[in-house]
């Protein structure tokens, strides 16, 4: 399936791309999140007519994630989880909880943008996690764990 990139896609391609990927892909996750179009001929002169107005909203995009990424630089937040004596938790902390965290300390995070490749928190302790803002912005906030009283 060929399609012409509106956004730019980490591993595929940059804004104004034809890419040619997998059918189910393109069909059900790039066409739908509004991050390609189908290559056609009307929709690549659309698409050129408008390259512009995408390049400018891409650009503000970007500035957003690393006025984001400034703000967040050398931040660290302190959760409190349930735990054994030995340290081990009860349950997990994972992204939905590192966010929301963020958001009540004042720093708006998406769960989706927390990074976690080696899965949830389950131990107490110090731990360093990636928040990715945008394709080309990442940062590492501190997460704390320690246990209830």
């Amino acid at each position: 399936m060929d399609l012409i990139l509106i956004q730019k896609v980490k591993n595929l391609g940059n804004l104004g791309d034809k890419v040619r990927v997998k059918p189910g892909y393109g069909r059900n996750f790039l066409v739908p999140h509004g991050k390609a179009v189908a290559a056609t001929e009307k929709n690549l002169a659309e698409f050129e007519k408008r390259r512009a107005e995408y390049e400018a909203k891409a650009n503000q995009q970007l500035s957003g994630a690393e006025a984001r990424k400034a703000q967040l630089d050398g931040a660290a937040i302190t959760l409190k989880a349930n735990a054994s004596p030995e340290g081990k938790l009860f349950g997990s902390v994972g992204p939905r909880d590192i966010a929301e965290a963020f958001t009540a300390a004042g720093t708006s995070i998406e769960k989706s943008e927390v990074v976690m490749p080696e899965g949830p928190i389950r131990h107490l302790g110090e731990f360093e996690v990636q928040i990715h803002l945008h394709a080309d912005v990442h940062t590492a906030v501190k997460v704390v764990v320690v246990a209830e009283d």
